[in-house]
């Protein structure tokens, strides 16, 4: 497993955090940082760019849906960009789906976040 990278990068009306490698209970704090850092100019979007993630389990699932009750709670619209189409099956599955929209690409789910 490759530990979690995340970078934050402020666009116009979203933040985008680039995560690489493994989405796990040990992504916590590397996911929780990125998170506070991306909303602290309070965007409309957070935007999780996934394309260099290899893997997600049922803990990086749960961290997924933290976020995502954070972002609720602040009013921001979580996005979501990179997933394979395995992850997008899962997320389809356990319905985040319904709570983040999921784009095929960075730039349309940019043009979408105002």
């Amino acid at each position: 497993m490759a530990n979690l990278e995340a970078t934050v990068r402020h666009q116009p009306n979203a933040a985008v955090i680039d995560l690489k490698g493994d989405i796990d209970g040990a992504g916590e704090d590397a996911l929780q940082n990125a998170y506070t850092q991306a909303a602290s100019k309070k965007p409309n979007a957070v935007l999780l760019n996934f394309r260099d993630v290899g893997y997600i389990n049922s803990k990086g699932i749960a961290l997924i849906v933290m976020l995502l009750a954070q972002a609720r709670k602040n009013g921001t619209r979580l996005l979501t960009t990179g997933l394979s189409p395995h992850y997008v099956e899962i997320f389809n599955i356990t319905r985040l789906s319904d709570f983040m929209k999921i784009y095929p690409d960075e730039k349309s789910a940019l043009a979408n976040s105002g």
